[in-house]
């Protein structure tokens, strides 16, 4: 079966690229067959993307424009490559956009998130009717839906696997008290991760009354507003006034990450999870990072096992990872969708063609 017979018989696929920052066109695109090992996948579902909305806003360092953008996805397979045994025609998949090497520096050391061949062949384009999926991904980080698994939280593979890497490194335990800095789908997912690890409190730090709204019905044991609360008074408070143990940044601003090694207690870890803009640097007080004890952990990217390990816990459906969607479009509203976004009006859309 072709993609053309897959696609409803009036419907010509289509493929959103980004101009130049704030232009979009949606344009007609027929892909090629897909080549050896390779996929091509009918997309089910789309979702959005904080780095997505900055590559709308101001376009992306690693993605010269015209290009098209997208990259949490799930669908169905329409054409399998010539090699490719593991999946065949109306297959339902769940996939992440990027896949290591497995043969350089890093991924030899088990450090396949710093492989230059990730985010170098990363899969953009979902927002589509199609797209292809090239033989390193289907081969590493690429696999079957199961039916009960809708496909907008199979879509959700990508960002929850840099954020199960990000705690595997943090290492969170159950007696502990943890401080998530930015009430975004990024912390929501912390937030609900770290509930399924058992962690004794947790703390949102946010702006915006609905997201911390947000915060509070996902689970949050206390929201603070960063406008309104004397925040560094409260943290101050917890664990019966030595402070938080983990803290997590989610902003991705400078001031995020000096708020949460600020926030620390001695001998605490903060997790600088929000990555900021090129050149900003942060300012450490040495003296307290050495006499307190302080453990600063920058987790980027996520390697195969902690993709295969976040294919579980979505497949077993025991934590609400799909709240964190919270609207819902078509593929020709997409220019919409952002402007959701900046008004803060939703966490992550589910777009579908």
């Amino acid at each position: 079966m072709t993609a053309a017979a897959v696609m409803k018989p009036q419907m010509r696929p289509r493929q959103a690229v980004l101009l130049e920052p704030r232009v979009l066109e949606l344009r007609d695109w027929m892909p090629a067959h897909p080549g050896p090992g390779e996929l091509l996948i009918q997309i089910r579902c789309a979702l959005s993307c904080g780095t997505d909305l900055k590559t709308f806003r101001r376009g992306h360092p690693l993605w010269p424009t015209p290009t098209p953008i997208g990259h949490e996805f799930s669908g169905v397979v329409a054409e399998v490559g010539h090699g490719v045994t593991a999946y065949r025609v109306g297959d339902e998949i769940m996939c992440a956009p990027t896949a290591p090497c497995g043969d350089c520096f890093y991924c030899k050391r088990g450090q396949e998130n710093l492989c230059d061949d990730a985010l170098g062949r990363m899969v953009l384009g979902a927002y589509a009717d199609m797209i292809i999926l090239p033989a390193h991904v289907v081969a590493t980080n690429t696999f079957l839906k199961p039916r009960w698994l809708p496909f907008e939280e199979a879509a959700l593979l990508e960002p929850l696997s840099c954020v199960v890497h990000a705690q595997e490194i943090a290492k969170p335990e159950a007696h502990e008290t943890a401080v998530i800095v930015g009430a975004g789908p990024f912390g929501l997912l912390h937030m609900i991760t770290l509930r399924a690890a058992g962690v004794r409190q947790i703390v949102m730090v946010g702006r915006g009354a609905q997201r911390l709204k947000w915060a509070s019905e996902m689970g949050a044991d206390l929201v603070l507003d960063a406008y309104r609360d004397d925040v560094g008074a409260v943290l101050a408070r917890l664990n019966g006034g030595y402070g938080p143990d983990l803290v997590i940044e989610c902003t991705g601003q400078i001031d995020g990450w000096q708020d949460s090694i600020k926030f620390m207690r001695r001998g605490g870890r903060a997790v600088l999870f929000g990555g900021c803009p090129v050149g900003t640097m942060l300012n450490v007080d040495t003296r307290r990072m050495h006499y307190d004890n302080l453990t600063l952990l920058a987790p980027f990217h996520f390697r195969p096992r902690d993709v295969a390990k976040t294919r579980e816990m979505l497949c077993a459906r025991e934590l609400n990872f799909g709240a964190v969607i919270n609207a819902h479009r078509r593929l020709s509203e997409l220019e919409d969708v952002f402007a959701m976004l900046e008004r803060g009006e939703i966490l992550k859309c589910a777009i579908t063609p």
